[in-house]
């Protein structure tokens, strides 16, 4: 049994694990950082999780910089070779380099729909997808500046805290 904040058993903790693959200049992993604060969660990378591991966990989540409209390969291979699992609960996030003014809720689930079918189909259950913008300043954009300087930004990074503490009352529930 886990203990809070005072150091007392804490009999609602829920065992989390936060797996992702950041990039470039590591705006997911800001993210990631973000939500395993809340729920006092590691945070490891596709390469450091064993398969088998991931049923040691009540709750886990699985971010990463999208990249032609996908999750990176290294998460969507962890994906691949996890167990079946009758409803262990996971959540999805991502950072995406697109013009953040222009991106909406379905630009998100749309990128996340890769990982979360392979999910679904070993027994999965989503409880919950967060996304919002990262600074790109892949291929030409480097010249320019990049888009989305900045971000995550300190609000992005509050909206993530906020999407963690729901998605550990989701879990609990």
């Amino acid at each position: 049994m886990e203990k809070n904040e005072t150091g007392t058993k804490n009999p609602q903790a829920v065992r989390s694990l936060v797996v992702v693959f950041s990039y470039h200049h590591n705006n997911t992993e800001k993210i990631a950082n973000a939500c395993a604060k809340v729920l006092g969660a590691q945070v490891k990378t596709p390469r450091q999780v064993r398969p088998e591991e991931v049923a040691g966990y009540d709750l886990v989540g699985f971010g990463s910089g999208i990249y032609s409209a996908t999750f990176d390969p290294s998460v969507l291979d962890l994906a691949d070779r996890l167990p079946q699992a009758a409803g262990k609960k996971v959540f999805l996030f991502s950072t995406y380099g697109a013009p953040a003014a222009f991106v909406g809720r379905d630009f998100v689930k749309n990128n996340h729909s890769q990982i979360r079918e392979k999910l679904k189909a070993k027994g999965y259950t989503v409880i919950g997808e967060f996304g919002c913008a990262g600074w790109n300043t892949n291929s030409l954009l480097k010249y320019f500046g990049g888009l989305n300087k900045g971000k995550p930004d300190a609000e992005d990074l509050m909206n993530a805290e906020a999407f963690a503490r729901d998605m550990m009352k989701k879990a609990r529930g």
